[in-house]
């Protein structure tokens, strides 16, 4: 499955914890889309590659940007299509800045907001797989899967006081 997410980050930095997301999509065979498109820098840019993304199969967004972090709502603000935000930790406020610019987005331009940093990452790319995975059974057994190797990991743990 190629190119039915597109990944578009805020800046060249946050590619560190966009990587999380991107390896996990590839895991399941799933290869997105990877742009830097700024909200405030190249506003134009990012609305005309967002209103052309259907027509090459995209199908949902996920949006990682830090600081003021208007990138996921820019995103939802041009498209019907599921966005994803995942607000990247920073320096001066450690994401929260970027995490209630997410979540608090108004009525009738909705953004799912993940956790910030890596561990959001992971999920927005687990969500966006259970998104696709509502239309491809294939997709829906390799999530199955590995949920149930998590739950593997977890109760072979064992502590010793």
């Amino acid at each position: 499955m190629r190119n039915t997410i597109s990944i578009i980050m805020g800046s060249q930095s946050d590619l560190e914890t966009a990587q999380e997301a991107i390896n996990l999509l590839k895991e399941f065979g799933v290869s997105p889309e990877v742009k830097v498109l700024s909200a405030h820098r190249t506003p134009k840019e990012l609305a005309a590659y967002v209103e052309a993304a259907p027509k090459r199969g995209i199908k949902v967004f996920i949006a990682a940007a830090g600081g003021s972090a208007a990138l996921a709502g820019v995103i939802a603000s041009h498209t019907a299509l599921p966005v994803i935000g995942i607000p990247i930790e920073t320096k001066s406020l450690k994401g929260l800045d970027a995490l209630l610019s997410t979540v608090q987005m108004p009525a009738g331009v909705p953004v799912a907001a993940m956790a910030i940093g890596r561990a959001g990452a992971k999920n927005a790319a687990l969500f966006a797989l259970e998104i696709l995975g509502i239309a491809e059974q294939s997709l829906r057994g390799k999530l199955a899967e590995y949920k149930k190797a998590m739950r593997a990991r977890i109760k072979k743990i064992k502590i010793k006081i």
